[in-house]
Protein backbone atom coordinates (compact mmCIF):
# COMPACT_ATOMS: atom_id res chain seq x y z
CA UNK A 1 0.00 0.00 0.00
CA UNK A 2 1.11 3.65 -0.85
CA UNK A 3 -0.01 6.03 1.13
CA UNK A 4 0.17 10.28 0.92
CA UNK A 5 0.56 13.36 2.52
CA UNK A 6 -3.01 14.66 3.70
CA UNK A 7 -2.93 18.62 3.12
CA UNK A 8 -0.73 20.76 6.10
CA UNK A 9 -1.92 18.12 8.66
CA UNK A 10 1.12 15.63 8.84
CA UNK A 11 -0.95 12.80 8.24
CA UNK A 12 0.21 9.87 6.07
CA UNK A 13 -3.01 7.88 4.39
CA UNK A 14 -3.51 5.26 2.29
CA UNK A 15 -4.03 5.43 -1.44
CA UNK A 16 -6.90 3.14 -1.13
CA UNK A 17 -9.35 3.76 2.13
CA UNK A 18 -12.40 2.15 3.23
CA UNK A 19 -15.84 3.59 3.09
CA UNK A 20 -17.93 1.42 5.74
CA UNK A 21 -21.88 2.53 4.03
CA UNK A 22 -21.86 -1.09 2.97
CA UNK A 23 -22.00 -2.26 6.66
CA UNK A 24 -25.47 -1.49 7.32
CA UNK A 25 -27.07 -5.08 7.62
CA UNK A 26 -24.08 -7.08 8.72
CA UNK A 27 -23.39 -8.56 11.52
CA UNK A 28 -20.13 -7.53 13.97
CA UNK A 29 -18.38 -10.99 12.61
CA UNK A 30 -19.00 -9.65 8.89
CA UNK A 31 -18.20 -6.04 9.89
CA UNK A 32 -14.54 -7.70 12.06
CA UNK A 33 -13.63 -9.90 9.22
CA UNK A 34 -13.94 -7.08 6.74
CA UNK A 35 -12.43 -4.42 8.26
CA UNK A 36 -9.46 -6.61 9.92
CA UNK A 37 -8.81 -7.38 6.08
CA UNK A 38 -8.18 -4.13 4.75
CA UNK A 39 -6.17 -2.81 8.00
CA UNK A 40 -4.02 -6.22 6.55
CA UNK A 41 -3.64 -5.03 3.74
CA UNK A 42 -2.39 -1.68 5.18
CA UNK A 43 -5.29 0.49 4.97
CA UNK A 44 -5.17 2.83 7.58
CA UNK A 45 -8.25 5.36 6.33
CA UNK A 46 -11.70 5.01 7.82
CA UNK A 47 -15.13 7.18 6.68
CA UNK A 48 -18.20 6.56 8.27
CA UNK A 49 -21.18 9.00 7.77
CA UNK A 50 -23.50 6.43 8.51
CA UNK A 51 -26.14 7.05 10.95
CA UNK A 52 -26.92 3.39 11.68
CA UNK A 53 -26.66 2.56 15.12
CA UNK A 54 -25.52 -1.09 14.80
CA UNK A 55 -22.59 -0.23 11.70
CA UNK A 56 -21.02 2.35 14.29
CA UNK A 57 -20.89 -0.05 17.01
CA UNK A 58 -19.90 -2.92 15.08
CA UNK A 59 -17.03 -0.73 13.28
CA UNK A 60 -16.01 0.24 17.42
CA UNK A 61 -16.23 -2.83 18.59
CA UNK A 62 -14.16 -3.82 14.92
CA UNK A 63 -11.20 -1.33 15.51
CA UNK A 64 -10.71 -1.25 19.13
CA UNK A 65 -7.88 -2.74 20.05
CA UNK A 66 -6.09 -1.24 17.29
CA UNK A 67 -7.54 2.48 17.56
CA UNK A 68 -4.34 4.35 16.82
CA UNK A 69 -3.20 2.78 13.72
CA UNK A 70 -6.54 4.11 11.83
CA UNK A 71 -7.52 7.79 11.22
CA UNK A 72 -11.18 8.16 10.86
CA UNK A 73 -13.68 10.51 9.43
CA UNK A 74 -16.93 10.84 11.64
CA UNK A 75 -19.27 12.94 10.24
CA UNK A 76 -20.96 15.99 12.23
CA UNK A 77 -25.16 16.67 10.61
CA UNK A 78 -25.61 12.97 10.19
CA UNK A 79 -28.20 11.52 12.53
CA UNK A 80 -30.57 8.71 12.99
CA UNK A 81 -34.09 9.46 13.30
CA UNK A 82 -37.30 7.11 13.44
CA UNK A 83 -35.12 4.41 12.14
CA UNK A 84 -33.89 6.58 8.98
CA UNK A 85 -31.18 8.32 8.09
CA UNK A 86 -31.69 12.22 8.32
CA UNK A 87 -29.12 15.14 7.57
CA UNK A 88 -29.76 17.80 9.60
CA UNK A 89 -28.30 20.93 11.34
CA UNK A 90 -30.67 21.29 14.49
CA UNK A 91 -27.94 21.42 16.93
CA UNK A 92 -29.55 19.31 19.77
CA UNK A 93 -29.72 16.07 17.11
CA UNK A 94 -26.59 17.12 15.32
CA UNK A 95 -24.90 16.61 18.66
CA UNK A 96 -26.83 14.06 20.26
CA UNK A 97 -25.75 12.03 17.19
CA UNK A 98 -22.06 13.01 17.48
CA UNK A 99 -21.87 11.97 20.84
CA UNK A 100 -23.34 8.45 20.05
CA UNK A 101 -20.83 8.50 16.93
CA UNK A 102 -17.71 9.26 19.59
CA UNK A 103 -19.40 6.30 22.20
CA UNK A 104 -20.08 3.80 20.10
CA UNK A 105 -16.83 3.98 17.92
CA UNK A 106 -15.28 3.59 21.09
CA UNK A 107 -13.46 7.15 20.64
CA UNK A 108 -11.67 9.45 22.63
CA UNK A 109 -10.82 11.34 19.92
CA UNK A 110 -11.64 11.54 16.03
CA UNK A 111 -9.29 12.51 13.61
CA UNK A 112 -11.52 14.55 11.12
CA UNK A 113 -14.42 15.90 12.21
CA UNK A 114 -16.38 16.84 8.67
CA UNK A 115 -19.15 18.95 7.75
CA UNK A 116 -22.02 16.56 6.39
CA UNK A 117 -23.11 16.86 2.98
CA UNK A 118 -23.15 21.00 2.19
CA UNK A 119 -24.38 20.90 -1.70
CA UNK A 120 -26.25 24.48 -1.36
CA UNK A 121 -25.02 27.85 -0.54
CA UNK A 122 -28.11 28.62 1.73
CA UNK A 123 -26.88 25.36 3.63
CA UNK A 124 -23.06 26.57 4.04
CA UNK A 125 -24.33 30.08 5.37
CA UNK A 126 -26.24 28.70 7.69
CA UNK A 127 -23.39 26.48 8.60
CA UNK A 128 -20.48 29.25 9.01
CA UNK A 129 -22.83 31.91 10.41
CA UNK A 130 -24.86 30.06 13.51
CA UNK A 131 -23.86 27.89 16.09
CA UNK A 132 -23.19 24.99 14.01
CA UNK A 133 -19.58 26.34 13.11
CA UNK A 134 -19.20 27.33 16.64
CA UNK A 135 -20.01 23.74 17.77
CA UNK A 136 -17.59 22.22 15.38
CA UNK A 137 -14.96 24.63 16.40
CA UNK A 138 -15.43 23.64 20.14
CA UNK A 139 -15.24 20.07 19.64
CA UNK A 140 -11.52 21.08 17.90
CA UNK A 141 -10.48 23.30 20.82
CA UNK A 142 -11.42 20.86 23.08
CA UNK A 143 -9.39 18.27 21.56
CA UNK A 144 -12.94 15.38 20.44
CA UNK A 145 -11.82 16.04 16.51
CA UNK A 146 -8.32 17.13 15.36
CA UNK A 147 -8.88 18.68 12.09
CA UNK A 148 -12.32 19.67 10.35
CA UNK A 149 -13.10 18.66 6.79
CA UNK A 150 -16.41 19.23 4.86
CA UNK A 151 -17.98 16.79 2.72
CA UNK A 152 -19.85 17.91 -1.07
CA UNK A 153 -20.94 17.38 -4.30
CA UNK A 154 -21.13 20.71 -5.52
CA UNK A 155 -18.00 21.90 -7.20
CA UNK A 156 -19.09 25.43 -6.27
CA UNK A 157 -19.58 24.63 -2.72
CA UNK A 158 -16.38 22.96 -2.52
CA UNK A 159 -14.50 26.07 -3.60
CA UNK A 160 -16.07 28.31 -1.58
CA UNK A 161 -15.05 25.81 1.28
CA UNK A 162 -11.46 26.44 0.53
CA UNK A 163 -11.89 30.02 1.94
CA UNK A 164 -12.92 28.26 5.73
CA UNK A 165 -9.59 29.36 7.16
CA UNK A 166 -9.50 26.55 9.29
CA UNK A 167 -10.87 23.97 7.28
CA UNK A 168 -8.02 21.23 6.09
CA UNK A 169 -10.17 18.50 3.82
CA UNK A 170 -12.94 18.34 1.35
CA UNK A 171 -14.65 14.99 0.76
CA UNK A 172 -15.55 15.33 -2.55
CA UNK A 173 -17.65 12.86 -5.56
CA UNK A 174 -14.81 12.50 -8.18
CA UNK A 175 -14.95 10.16 -11.18
CA UNK A 176 -14.80 10.13 -14.81
CA UNK A 177 -18.54 10.54 -15.37
CA UNK A 178 -19.18 13.73 -13.05
CA UNK A 179 -15.81 15.44 -14.80
CA UNK A 180 -16.33 15.42 -17.89
CA UNK A 181 -18.36 17.90 -19.75
CA UNK A 182 -21.68 16.37 -21.71
CA UNK A 183 -21.14 18.80 -24.23
CA UNK A 184 -17.80 16.28 -25.17
CA UNK A 185 -17.18 13.37 -26.31
CA UNK A 186 -14.65 11.50 -24.76
CA UNK A 187 -12.83 10.57 -28.47
CA UNK A 188 -13.23 14.56 -28.89
CA UNK A 189 -11.63 15.01 -25.22
CA UNK A 190 -8.39 12.82 -25.74
CA UNK A 191 -7.51 14.85 -29.09
CA UNK A 192 -7.23 17.68 -27.17
CA UNK A 193 -5.14 15.83 -24.05
CA UNK A 194 -8.37 16.30 -21.41
CA UNK A 195 -6.22 14.75 -18.97
CA UNK A 196 -2.85 16.54 -18.66
CA UNK A 197 -3.13 19.52 -16.88
CA UNK A 198 -5.25 22.10 -18.52
CA UNK A 199 -7.47 20.35 -18.06
CA UNK A 200 -9.27 20.63 -21.41
CA UNK A 201 -12.55 18.98 -21.39
CA UNK A 202 -13.43 18.59 -17.46
CA UNK A 203 -15.97 20.32 -16.41
CA UNK A 204 -13.95 24.34 -15.63
CA UNK A 205 -15.56 24.35 -12.16
CA UNK A 206 -14.09 21.23 -11.57
CA UNK A 207 -10.65 21.03 -12.59
CA UNK A 208 -10.70 24.32 -10.82
CA UNK A 209 -11.42 23.35 -8.04
CA UNK A 210 -8.75 20.45 -7.54
CA UNK A 211 -6.32 23.26 -8.95
CA UNK A 212 -7.45 25.26 -6.26
CA UNK A 213 -7.06 22.85 -3.34
CA UNK A 214 -3.91 21.53 -4.93
CA UNK A 215 -2.54 25.38 -4.60
CA UNK A 216 -3.87 25.91 -1.49
CA UNK A 217 -2.71 22.25 0.05
CA UNK A 218 -6.31 21.33 1.07
CA UNK A 219 -6.51 17.84 0.93
CA UNK A 220 -9.16 16.04 -0.89
CA UNK A 221 -10.39 12.81 -0.07
CA UNK A 222 -12.58 10.83 -2.73
CA UNK A 223 -16.26 9.64 -2.39
CA UNK A 224 -18.50 8.25 -5.44
CA UNK A 225 -15.29 6.90 -7.45
CA UNK A 226 -17.48 4.41 -9.27
CA UNK A 227 -20.65 6.19 -9.44
CA UNK A 228 -22.31 4.03 -7.59
CA UNK A 229 -20.44 1.12 -9.17
CA UNK A 230 -22.47 2.02 -12.74
CA UNK A 231 -19.32 3.13 -13.89
CA UNK A 232 -18.22 -1.21 -13.36
CA UNK A 233 -20.84 -2.04 -15.93
CA UNK A 234 -21.98 -1.72 -19.07
CA UNK A 235 -24.73 0.30 -17.91
CA UNK A 236 -22.68 3.09 -17.28
CA UNK A 237 -22.88 6.21 -18.45
CA UNK A 238 -20.13 5.98 -21.13
CA UNK A 239 -21.49 2.73 -22.35
CA UNK A 240 -18.66 0.93 -21.42
CA UNK A 241 -17.40 -0.92 -18.47
CA UNK A 242 -14.36 0.36 -16.50
CA UNK A 243 -12.65 -1.35 -13.51
CA UNK A 244 -11.73 -0.66 -9.52
CA UNK A 245 -8.27 -0.06 -10.94
CA UNK A 246 -8.96 2.40 -13.56
CA UNK A 247 -11.47 4.20 -11.31
CA UNK A 248 -9.43 4.60 -8.62
CA UNK A 249 -6.31 5.70 -11.12
CA UNK A 250 -8.19 8.16 -12.70
CA UNK A 251 -9.06 9.64 -8.71
CA UNK A 252 -5.82 9.74 -7.69
CA UNK A 253 -4.40 11.49 -10.73
CA UNK A 254 -6.50 14.48 -9.89
CA UNK A 255 -4.30 17.04 -8.10
CA UNK A 256 -4.16 17.49 -4.57
CA UNK A 257 -6.61 14.00 -4.24
CA UNK A 258 -4.83 12.14 -1.20
CA UNK A 259 -7.16 9.09 -0.95
CA UNK A 260 -10.15 7.12 -2.05
CA UNK A 261 -12.75 6.02 -0.49
CA UNK A 262 -13.82 2.56 -1.61
CA UNK A 263 -17.32 1.15 -0.37
CA UNK A 264 -17.30 -2.75 -0.34
CA UNK A 265 -19.42 -5.35 0.54
CA UNK A 266 -17.04 -8.34 0.97
CA UNK A 267 -13.52 -9.14 1.22
CA UNK A 268 -13.48 -10.02 -2.52
CA UNK A 269 -14.45 -6.90 -3.74
CA UNK A 270 -12.44 -4.71 -1.82
CA UNK A 271 -9.62 -6.80 -2.88
CA UNK A 272 -10.94 -5.66 -6.72
CA UNK A 273 -9.54 -2.38 -5.23
CA UNK A 274 -6.27 -2.92 -3.12
CA UNK A 275 -4.67 -4.62 -6.20
CA UNK A 276 -4.55 -0.80 -7.67
CA UNK A 277 -1.25 -0.92 -6.06
CA UNK A 278 0.28 -4.06 -7.66
CA UNK A 279 -1.21 -3.03 -11.02
CA UNK A 280 0.45 -2.67 -13.97
CA UNK A 281 0.30 0.55 -15.96
CA UNK A 282 -1.68 -0.86 -19.09
CA UNK A 283 -4.23 -2.09 -16.56
CA UNK A 284 -4.56 1.23 -15.06
CA UNK A 285 -5.26 2.74 -18.37
CA UNK A 286 -8.93 4.38 -18.67
CA UNK A 287 -7.92 6.33 -21.29
CA UNK A 288 -7.72 3.83 -23.94
CA UNK A 289 -10.86 1.96 -22.95
CA UNK A 290 -13.05 5.06 -23.41
CA UNK A 291 -11.34 6.68 -26.54
CA UNK A 292 -14.72 5.67 -28.84
CA UNK A 293 -17.13 5.50 -25.76
CA UNK A 294 -20.14 7.96 -26.60
CA UNK A 295 -20.99 11.26 -24.80
CA UNK A 296 -21.58 10.82 -20.99
CA UNK A 297 -24.00 12.30 -18.45
CA UNK A 298 -24.37 11.39 -14.39
CA UNK A 299 -27.42 13.80 -14.23
CA UNK A 300 -30.63 12.15 -13.57
CA UNK A 301 -28.59 9.05 -12.49
CA UNK A 302 -28.83 7.38 -9.35
CA UNK A 303 -25.83 6.92 -7.18
CA UNK A 304 -27.42 4.94 -4.20
CA UNK A 305 -25.76 7.81 -2.04
CA UNK A 306 -28.77 8.35 0.31
CA UNK A 307 -29.16 11.56 0.59
CA UNK A 308 -32.64 11.34 -0.61
CA UNK A 309 -33.81 10.15 2.82
CA UNK A 310 -35.37 11.19 4.79
CA UNK A 311 -38.58 9.28 3.27
CA UNK A 312 -41.99 10.14 5.18
CA UNK A 313 -43.57 7.15 3.82
CA UNK A 314 -39.79 5.46 5.63
CA UNK A 315 -38.71 3.98 1.79
CA UNK A 316 -35.09 3.68 1.69
CA UNK A 317 -34.94 5.14 -1.96
CA UNK A 318 -31.61 4.13 -2.29
CA UNK A 319 -32.17 0.37 -1.74
CA UNK A 320 -34.93 0.22 -3.70
CA UNK A 321 -33.12 1.90 -6.92
CA UNK A 322 -30.34 -0.36 -6.43
CA UNK A 323 -32.83 -3.43 -6.56
CA UNK A 324 -34.44 -1.72 -9.77
CA UNK A 325 -31.20 -1.67 -11.49
CA UNK A 326 -30.32 -4.87 -10.76
CA UNK A 327 -33.56 -6.04 -11.63
CA UNK A 328 -33.86 -4.61 -14.44
CA UNK A 329 -31.07 -5.74 -16.78
CA UNK A 330 -32.20 -9.50 -16.57
CA UNK A 331 -35.02 -11.17 -18.98
CA UNK A 332 -37.06 -12.02 -15.61
CA UNK A 333 -36.04 -10.60 -11.94
CA UNK A 334 -33.81 -12.53 -9.68
CA UNK A 335 -35.43 -14.33 -7.33
CA UNK A 336 -32.93 -13.26 -4.79
CA UNK A 337 -33.30 -9.89 -5.74
CA UNK A 338 -37.26 -9.79 -5.81
CA UNK A 339 -36.41 -11.37 -2.01
CA UNK A 340 -34.28 -8.52 -0.69
CA UNK A 341 -36.71 -6.14 -2.33
CA UNK A 342 -40.11 -7.96 -0.83
CA UNK A 343 -38.66 -7.70 2.64
CA UNK A 344 -38.12 -4.45 2.87
CA UNK A 345 -40.45 -2.51 5.29
CA UNK A 346 -41.35 -0.08 3.10
CA UNK A 347 -40.99 -0.12 -0.93
CA UNK A 348 -42.00 2.01 -3.71
CA UNK A 349 -45.29 0.82 -3.66
CA UNK A 350 -45.76 2.83 -0.76
CA UNK A 351 -44.78 6.05 -2.49
CA UNK A 352 -47.02 8.91 -2.76
CA UNK A 353 -44.99 10.92 -5.23
CA UNK A 354 -44.45 13.81 -3.03
CA UNK A 355 -41.16 14.71 -4.50
CA UNK A 356 -39.31 15.97 -1.26
CA UNK A 357 -36.71 12.86 -2.02
CA UNK A 358 -36.10 14.94 -5.50
CA UNK A 359 -35.64 18.42 -3.67
CA UNK A 360 -32.46 16.44 -2.03
CA UNK A 361 -31.02 14.64 -4.83
CA UNK A 362 -27.33 15.85 -5.59
CA UNK A 363 -28.18 14.70 -9.48
CA UNK A 364 -31.22 15.47 -10.21
CA UNK A 365 -32.74 12.20 -10.31
CA UNK A 366 -36.38 11.63 -11.17
CA UNK A 367 -37.12 9.50 -7.97
CA UNK A 368 -40.69 9.37 -8.30
CA UNK A 369 -40.53 7.62 -11.69
CA UNK A 370 -38.10 5.14 -10.71
CA UNK A 371 -40.41 4.62 -7.64
CA UNK A 372 -43.36 4.30 -10.40
CA UNK A 373 -41.02 1.66 -12.49
CA UNK A 374 -39.51 -0.77 -9.42
CA UNK A 375 -43.05 -1.03 -8.60
CA UNK A 376 -44.19 -1.74 -12.00
CA UNK A 377 -41.27 -4.30 -11.97
CA UNK A 378 -41.71 -5.77 -8.76
CA UNK A 379 -45.21 -6.56 -9.46
CA UNK A 380 -47.09 -3.58 -7.60
CA UNK A 381 -50.31 -2.33 -8.49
Amino acid sequence: MKYRKLGNTGLEVSEVAFGAEFLVGKTLEESRELIDYCHDEGINFLDCWMSEPNVRTNIGLAIEDKRDEWIIQGHFGSTWQDGQYVRTREMDKVKEAFEDFMTRMKLDYLDFGMIHYVDELNDLETILNGEFIEYVRKMKEDGIIRHIGLSTHNPEIAKLATEIEDLELIMFSINPAYDMLSSFTIEKSLEENVFDDDFEGIAPNRAELYQLCEEKNIAITVMKAFAGGRLLSDDSPFGVALTPVQCLEYCLSRPAVKSVFVGAKNIEEMSESIYYEMASDEEKDYASVLVNAPRNSYEGQCTYCGHCAPCPMKINVAMVSKFYDLARVHDDVPDSVREHYNNMEANASDCTACGDCEKRCPFNVDVVDIMEKADSLFGGT
